[in-house]
C-alpha cells in the first residue's frame, strides 16, 4: 500500500512538472453542473411560458398550477431533470444569477431510471426537438433573439423520437468550419447531412474503452469531450483555457461506476446464465468489470457491419475524410492512440455489458426497448411508445413501453409524434443483432436474469 501510494504520488508530481493539471473527478461533475461553456439557450421568463403552448388538456392544468408545478410539468415534458437542491433549476442545464439556461453535456448524459438520476446514464426522456421548437416559438412572440440551437435546428434535425440525437452530425456540421487548430475558416454551408438518430453511450464505460463512438473511429481523450463547444463564439483560445476544465471532466468519467441492479436476483438461474454469457456474448463483449469470465477483460471487437445487421445508417454516414478531420484535428492531439484503420471501420464496436439493466433502449439506435427484446429479434415491437417519463420494467428489464403494430393513423402533433419509435423509418431499424437465436427461451430467461447482476 505504501509503496502504491508512492507511485500515485511521484506521477503526480511528475504530471504537475510537466505544466499538465491532474483531473479531479469531484472537480469535473461539478463543472458540468455550474460552468456554462456555451451561450444560454435561453431564459427563465421563456421557460416559465412554454406552457402557453401545450395543447390541451395540459395547456388548462398548466394555467391552474402554481409556479413550481408548471415548472415540474415542464421538465417532465422536455426530459429534465429537477436539480435535488433547486427544483426549479434542471441537472442539464447551467442556469446562471440572470435566469439564463445553458445546456451542458449532462443533457444528454444524465438521465434517470424509476425517478432516481444515475450518474452518466443516458437521458432517454430528453425531448430536444420538441423543446428547441417551442422555446423559439415563445422566443418569437416575446420578440427575442434567436439562438444558435433555434437558428440550427430549422437546417439540422436535432431527434426525430425523444431520447435520440442526431449528435454526431453535429459534430460534422461544426467541424466543417473550422481548421485543424480549430480557427474558424471560410465554407458553404451545407444544407444536407445525413440524419441518423443516436442513443447516447453509458459515460461508465468510458474507461473501458480506447476508442469512443458506435464505430469506434475517435480516439478518446479530454479534448475529444470538447467538440461540441464549437459554435463561433468559442475560438481556439477558449478550447485552450478550457483544457484543464475539461482534463477534470475525463477524470470524473473515468471515475463513473455501473450502478447495481435494484431488485433480487435469482441466483441459480443467474449462475446458467453467466455460463451461457461466457460461451456466446464475452467474445465480443467481453469481462463484465464485476465478473471476470475471461482473463482479456474487453476486447473493444469491431464486428462487421454484415456480421451484425444492425442499421447502417450511422455506418454509412461519415465518410473517411470526415472521421480523419476530427481525429486529426486539435481534439485528437494527445489522445490515445488511434486503432489502426479506424477511419474507415468495417463495422461497429460491441460495447461492454456493465449496467447494461439501467441503459435501456439497445443497439446503437435505441430502437429495442428493453433487454427482453434484444434476446428475442423476432417480437421486436415495430411501433412502440413510451409510457410514463423514467417508467421502467423490471420483469422485461428496459423501458416501460406500449408495442404498437403501426404508427397510429391520423395527424399526430409533433410532441406526441416523437413519443413513439417506429423502427421502419430510415436509420431506426431495430433488426440485427441476431445472436441470441442460438439460445433456446430457457437459455434466453438465464442470460436475461445474468445481465442483471452486470
Amino acid at each position: 500500500m505504501v509503496a502504491l501510494t508512492l507511485v500515485i504520488a511521484l506521477a503526480s508530481a511528475a504530471t504537475l512538472a510537466a505544466g499538465v493539471v491532474a483531473g479531479d473527478p469531484v472537480r469535473g461533475r461539478e463543472l458540468l453542473l455550474s460552468k456554462a461553456y456555451l451561450p444560454a439557450d435561453f431564459d427563465q421568463e421563456v421557460f416559465d411560458s412554454l406552457w402557453t403552448l401545450w395543447e390541451e388538456p395540459l395547456r388548462s392544468r398548466a394555467e391552474r398550477a402554481p409556479l413550481e408545478e408548471r415548472r415540474r410539468m415542464a421538465m417532465e415534458r422536455y426530459g429534465l431533470t429537477p436539480h435535488p437542491l433547486d427544483s426549479s433549476r434542471s441537472l442539464q442545464y447551467v442556469v446562471d444569477a440572470q435566469g439564463r439556461w445553458t445546456m451542458s453535456c449532462l443533457a444528454c448524459h444524465q438521465g434517470q431510471v424509476e425517478g432516481r438520476p444515475l450518474p452518466g446514464l443516458p437521458n432517454t426522456d430528453y425531448a430536444l426537438e420538441t423543446l428547441t421548437e417551442e422555446i423559439r416559438q415563445v422566443k418569437v412572440r416575446q420578440r427575442k433573439a434567436l439562438g444558435h440551437m433555434d437558428v440550427g435546428s430549422l437546417l439540422l434535425p436535432l431527434g426525430t423520437t425523444a431520447g435520440t440525437t442526431n449528435a454526431v452530425i453535429f459534430g460534422v456540421a461544426l467541424m466543417r468550419h473550422r481548421d485543424a487548430d480549430l480557427n474558424i475558416i471560410p465554407a458553404s454551408p451545407q444544407l444536407v447531412y445525413p440524419h441518423h438518430d443516436m442513443d447516447a453511450p453509458a459515460w461508465w464505460h468510458y474507461r473501458r474503452r480506447q476508442q469512443i463512438y458506435a464505430d469506434g473511429f475517435a480516439p478518446k481523450g479530454h479534448r475529444m469531450l470538447m467538440q461540441f463547444l464549437l459554435v463561433k463564439e468559442n475560438g481556439p483560445e477558449r478550447f485552450a483555457e478550457w483544457e484543464d476544465d475539461y482534463r477534470h471532466v475525463e477524470a470524473w468519467l473515468e471515475s463513473l461506476e455501473a450502478p447495481a441492479w435494484p431488485g433480487s436476483v435469482d441466483t441459480v438461474l443467474a449462475a446458467r446464465g453467466r455460463a451461457l454469457y461466457a460461451a456466446h456474448c464475452a467474445s465480443c463483449h467481453g469481462a463484465p468489470a464485476r465478473d471476470p469470465l475471461v482473463a482479456d477483460g474487453y476486447p473493444e471487437r469491431m464486428v462487421p457491419i454484415d456480421e451484425i445487421g444492425t442499421d447502417r445508417a450511422r455506418f454509412d454516414a461519415l465518410s473517411t475524410d470526415q472521421r480523419r478531420s476530427l481525429s486529426g484535428s486539435w481534439f485528437g492531439r494527445g489522445a490515445v492512440a488511434p486503432v489502426a484503420g479506424s477511419e474507415s471501420p468495417s463495422g461497429y464496436v460491441a460495447p461492454p455489458l456493465d449496467g447494461i439493466w439501467a441503459s435501456a433502449p439497445y443497439l446503437h439506435n435505441g430502437s429495442v426497448p428493453t433487454l427482453w427484446h434484444l434476446l428475442r429479434p423476432a417480437e421486436r415491437p415495430t411501433v412502440w411508445r413510451r409510457g410514463a417519463p423514467a417508467g421502467y420494467d423490471r420483469e422485461r428489464v428496459g423501458l416501460a413501453v406500449e408495442a404498437l403494430p403501426a404508427m397510429p393513423t391520423g395527424t399526430l402533433l409533433p410532441v406526441e409524434r416523437r413519443r413513439h419509435f417506429d423502427t421502419t423509418r430510415p436509420g431506426k431499424s431495430a433488426a440485427g443483432h441476431d445472436f441470441p437465436d442460438a439460445l433456446d427461451e430457457e437459455g434466453k430467461v438465464a442470460v436475461l436474469e445474468y445481465l442483471k447482476t452486470l
